[in-house]
């Protein structure tokens, strides 16, 4: 099972490892991509501030950021999964797998980023800031730049299992499956349920849903589970305590989506 992340606003300080290889990077077939993404975010970001600002979207306090970008080939790096902070990282807790876990964490999880495309939680990059829904003045919508790169490597790397994406929509548009591998695919919509005069309402969170998709993940990785398909991982999860609805494919070539219902956040 691939499970697909997007990244967090945040990233980790304090970076000691080598400078930035994008050889050494997982998923080659990237590399180009990569490098072009890369080459236009330190250019604009070392040759005007007020313009980076602007086209990363960073307020004044972010400022600094502009500065950090500008020198992402030379700093140094850490695993990408120390990278990655926020409320999802923070409930899924990396750091806190035993052995097994971690290592189904290395092979089964894949976070998406406006600039590297999409890393595993190994892959040493350093900390940036470069969302996936922004513009750069050369190649344009990196959420539409992305797409061809990334159909060219993905479906290999989901093999034939299935594939769970708890993306947010700026990186879905990133990539998305198709055909068989679409029906291999479940989405993940958190919903609150609260009884309000004797009737139940649903509302999707948002700020609490990042929680719950990490803490989702954490579960899975720590009860080994290989479902063979959406339902099936469905099921698994009601195993593990959550009570989850299933939609699946209103036509073919579109993926299941999962409903998992809190009462508490």
């Amino acid at each position: 099972m691939l499970v697909l992340l997007p990244p967090s606003e945040g990233k980790a300080t304090g970076a000691s490892g080598p400078a930035l290889d994008l050889d050494a990077l997982s998923l080659p077939g990237l590399t180009a991509a990569r490098e072009a993404v890369l080459e236009e975010l330190v250019a604009l970001c070392s040759a005007d501030e007020d313009k980076a600002r602007e086209v990363l979207g960073l307020s004044e306090g972010l400022r600094g950021e502009v500065a950090r970008n500008a020198a992402l080939r030379t700093a140094p790096t850490l695993p990408a999964g120390e990278v990655y902070t926020g409320v999802l990282y923070d409930a899924l807790d990396l750091a806190g797998l035993d052995a097994a876990a971690r290592e189904r964490a290395e092979r089964r999880l894949l976070v998406f980023s406006g600039l590297w495309g999409a890393v595993r939680i190994t892959d040493p990059i350093p900390p940036y800031r470069c969302s996936g829904g922004v513009r750069l003045p050369g190649l344009g919508s990196l959420g539409r730049y992305w797409r061809e790169p990334l159909a060219s490597v993905l479906p290999e790397a989901a093999g034939d299992g299935p594939v769970l994406d708890l993306r947010s929509s700026a990186y879905g548009a990133m990539w998305k499956p198709a055909g068989d591998l679409a029906e291999r695919t479940a989405t993940v919509r958190v919903l609150q349920s609260k009884v309000v005069d004797g009737v139940e309402k649903r509302s999707v969170v948002s700020h609490f849903n990042k929680a719950t998709k990490g803490r989702i993940v954490r579960a899975l990785l720590e009860a080994g589970a290989e479902p063979a398909g959406p339902a099936e991982l469905a099921e698994v999860l009601r195993g593990l305590g959550h009570t989850v609805e299933v939609e699946p494919p209103a036509k073919r070539g579109t993926p299941w989506r999962l409903d998992v219902v809190v009462t508490e956040l």
